[in-house]
């Protein structure tokens, strides 16, 4: 009798960590393989698994964060998305990077200039809810700075 592969089936209750099996189902068949071999081969299904649809638990130091790192390199435009104004950019006056959302929040104006005019749009991902409260802000603060496009998005012209 030939030898069956193990099944190690999702348990939600359990916290994995990079040595735990794991069987999922690829191209309609089920393979098994470590959760540290998993977010090497398909790190944005991990991650939509743990983030998105909470059916798995895992070990934040030993398993989330080299996923995270594994994702910004597999698919740096659904990281982007995921980290939005937490992604660490260079921007102007500042010596060494820092986090988007500082800029975006204390410097609204400048931070759109950058991210906007400064064709910036590529390094962080703004969604339509934060891209309203960005240009709502600079409308108010100096609203001969904003583009005619982003002033028509909100309403007003």
């Amino acid at each position: 009798m030939a030898d069956e592969a193990q099944v190690f089936p999702l348990d939600p209750e359990k916290v994995y960590y990079s040595m735990d099996e794991l069987t999922l189902d690829v191209d309609g068949a089920p393979q098994t393989l470590k959760m540290g071999v998993w977010i090497n081969i398909d790190p944005v299904r991990i991650h939509k698994m743990i983030i998105k649809e909470k059916v798995l638990q895992v070990d934040e130091y030993e398993v989330l964060r080299p996923l995270e790192s594994k994702l910004r390199r597999a698919d740096p435009e659904y990281y982007k998305r995921f980290v939005g104004l937490k992604l660490v950019i260079d921007y102007p006056g500042y010596s060494s990077g820092i986090v988007a959302k500082i800029p975006f929040e204390n410097d609204p104006v400048g931070f759109y200039k950058w991210w906007r005019k400064g064709g910036h749009e590529d390094k962080v991902y703004l969604s339509l809810g934060r891209q309203v409260q960005l240009f709502q802000k600079v409308a108010m603060m100096d609203r001969k700075m904003i583009l005619k496009k982003d002033l028509e998005l909100l309403g007003t012209r």
